[in-house]
């Protein structure tokens, strides 16, 4: 009797120990607050703790875990799981990516967006340069072309753009810099403070962020159609947590990652459809640009900025033209154009 009670405890330690060892607990690295930008990675860990039957958890900090600027250090260094991040707040850690930063790509869509980052983060280049910050590209968090707020007379011609103090980063402050305009990288939760402050005159982000960073209370104006490009910001994944999980967790995760992206689409749909009604509310004008003023942004910025970022990862030995190439016959497949 002894012996078979000795055996039964001995079995039950171990299948709690099991038990406990199965679980899997991983800390989410964003910032700011709950926003359409965040809904993916929110559904994502929804959709992860369904299929594993709470097994498998995601703990999503907004800001606790590192600034936005530094998510991909932690992600290197093992400071937590996952974690997004935008390209242009360190160029120089991402170069891959950035392709998808330059300006007037001719993207039109929010599901144009995910079809062309979803071929770059596919490229061989992509995995081996984030390989090297321990990082694994899971999904990217699309967004809208950026237009910009301001404040005082609109900025509605090239020659009114000259010398504005523009928020822009990445392949953006390149173009609005080809036009005469001074950019600053600040990150987007500086963003409000530095035009509260008058350090910049306008804002470029895409409609969620002027919503949620509260730079939209600022403006005096909204431009509709400007659509001089967007920023890429990736979801990512630290190496060796995610070689880490079980079979079965590892594939509640990848199965998720389609439906937590439909899910980030729909409900940037919503708040496009009431845009307009949240500018009549705080009493932003919505500007639309001369489409001759457009063309002319497009013809001072786009090829320069093209060429110069193939023939500047060309000389890093990065395949420029070819990630270049990828992304305009993705676009052109997603447009139905080829």
């Amino acid at each position: 009797m002894n012996k078979f009670m000795t055996t039964a405890c001995t079995l039950a330690i171990t299948a709690a120990f099991v038990g406990e060892a199965a679980a899997t607990e991983w800390n989410v690295s964003v910032w700011g607050k709950r926003r359409a930008f965040t809904e993916h990675v929110e559904k994502l860990a929804e959709l992860v703790s369904e299929k594993t039957g709470g097994e498998f958890t995601m703990n999503i900090s907004y800001g606790g875990l590192s600034k936005n600027r530094e998510n991909l250090d932690g992600i290197s260094i093992g400071a937590f799981e996952m974690a997004q991040f935008c390209a242009g707040y360190h160029r120089d850690k991402n170069r891959v990516v950035t392709v998808l930063e330059l300006p007037f790509l001719g993207v039109e869509n929010l599901e144009q967006e995910v079809a062309v980052s979803t071929a770059v983060y596919a490229h061989p280049a992509a995995a081996e340069e984030m390989a090297q910050w321990n990082a694994k590209l899971l999904m990217t968090s699309p967004m809208p072309q950026y237009n910009l707020v301001g404040t005082g007379d609109p900025r509605d011609t090239l020659a009114k753009m000259e010398g504005m103090r523009v928020r822009a980063t990445g392949g953006l402050g390149k173009a609005f810099e080809a036009v005469g305009a001074v950019p600053t990288s600040v990150t987007a939760t500086e963003a409000y403070q530095a035009m509260e402050s008058g350090v910049v005159d306008t804002v470029a982000f895409a409609q969620h962020a002027h919503l949620s960073f509260g730079t939209i209370n600022q403006a005096d104006w909204w431009t509709a159609n400007l659509n001089p490009g967007t920023v890429n910001c990736p979801v990512v994944a630290n190496i060796d947590a995610y070689e880490a999980l079980s079979d079965a967790h590892r594939e509640a995760l990848d199965s998720s990652i389609p439906e937590a992206l439909d899910h980030y689409l729909a409900n940037y749909a919503e708040l496009l459809e009431r845009w307009d009604s949240v500018l009549a509310e705080k009493n932003v004008a919505k500007v639309d640009i001369d489409p001759a003023v457009i063309e002319e942004f497009r013809a001072k910025a786009a090829a320069p900025a093209r060429d110069a970022w193939i023939a500047d990862m060309e000389a890093q030995g990065l395949p420029g033209q070819e990630l270049y190439d990828l992304v305009v016959k993705t676009l052109a497949d997603a447009k139905g154009e080829s």
